[in-house]
Formats: structure tokens, C-alpha cells, sequence
């Protein structure tokens, strides 16, 4: 589904119109209960699950910006969000604090905050390098899931050169991150 159409329906959606919902549903559906399947890991429950996502997305399908980000990305984000708040909320609570006393934190401290945040920056300067349409590609893929077909569609090109595309990409990232 094209980006604009995925954008307009989004946009329906938020003036309550039941027929782009159904639509949305039907067209993202399939991508968004793999989100939840790859994090929850049981079909059942993840089918649960991206129930509540789309009920998430009708009551907040107002607060979409496309200038924020794509609309994909905007609804993995609360497919995953609500996936991993549903494996939270399964996993047992301590029933006594000895329990839990010798669990390290999981929490990065200043330093490590400091290089990982680093490190984002010199990613974005080397995605920066890369030309508009073959970043927005690897972020696609590697960030929103894409599949190599789903990016050859969109940017209508053969698979073999999105599969060349990325990687050739991710090569100069690489070497990028390497300097």
C-alpha cells in the first residue's frame, strides 16, 4: 500500500470513518500481527493483541503525523509498544523481595548512555552519506521490517537491485562507522 494512501486512511480514521478502519485493518493487518507474533511468540494471544492495537489506533489515530514519520512505522510502533506490554504484564511478579535482590539492573549508566546516544549520532551522520532513497530503504528494511519485495515495490525496482541497494549500503555504513 502506497504511503499517501496509508497516510489518507489514517487520516479518515481520525474523523471515525468505519469504512477506512476496516480498510487500514485489512491492508496492515497482516504485517502487524507478524510485529506482535515475533514478539509474543504465541498466535493465539498475538491475534489477542492486535486486537487492542487497532482499538489503540482508533481512539488515537488523531495524534498521527506524517511529518513525524511514516504511517507503518507508526502503527508498528504501537503494535510492538502493545506487544511488549503484554509479555510484561505476563511475567510473574517476585512474591518476595530476597527474590529479587539479585537481579542486575538492567538500566545503562551515565557513561553508557553517553556512548550509546554516540553512537546514534554517527550512525545518523553515515545514514546522512548515503543517498535520500537508499536510506530511507535501510531504515525501511532494517528498522520498520520491510521485506526486499515490500522495497522493490515501493521504489519499483527489480528485487535483485533492492537486495544490491542494501547491500551495497550497508557496506559504506560500515565503512562509515569504521572511520
Amino acid at each position: 500500500m502506497a504511503t499517501e494512501e496509508m497516510e489518507a486512511l489514517i487520516g479518515r480514521v481520525a474523523m471515525r470513518d468505519q469504512k477506512a478502519f476496516a480498510a487500514l485493518y485489512k491492508r496492515t493487518s497482516p504485517k502487524l500481527l507478524g510485529v506482535c507474533l515475533r514478539i509474543i511468540g504465541n498466535k493465539a494471544d498475538a491475534e489477542e493483541v492486535l486486537q487492542e492495537v487497532y482499538i489503540k489506533i482508533w481512539q488515537r489515530a488523531e495524534q498521527f503525523s506524517a511529518s513525524e514519520g511514516s504511517a507503518i512505522s507508526w502503527l508498528a510502533t504501537i503494535a510492538r509498544n502493545r506487544s511488549i506490554d503484554f509479555v510484561r504484564a505476563r511475567k510473574p511478579v517476585a512474591d518476595e523481595i530476597d527474590a529479587a535482590y539479585d537481579l542486575a539492573d538492567g538500566e545503562l549508566d551515565p557513561e553508557e548512555q553517553a556512548i550509546v546516544k554516540g553512537e546514534g549520532r554517527r550512525i545518523d551522520s553515515c545514514m546522512e552519506e548515503l543517498e535520500a532513497d537508499r536510506a530511507r530503504a535501510v531504515r525501511s528494511a532494517y528498522v520498520e521490517g520491510l521485506s526486499y519485495q515490500e522495497l522493490a515495490d515501493q521504489y519499483s525496482v527489480p528485487l535483485n537491485t533492492m537486495r544490491t541497494w542494501l547491500r551495497r549500503s550497508l557496506i559504506r555504513l560500515r565503512e562509515c562507522m569504521d572511520r
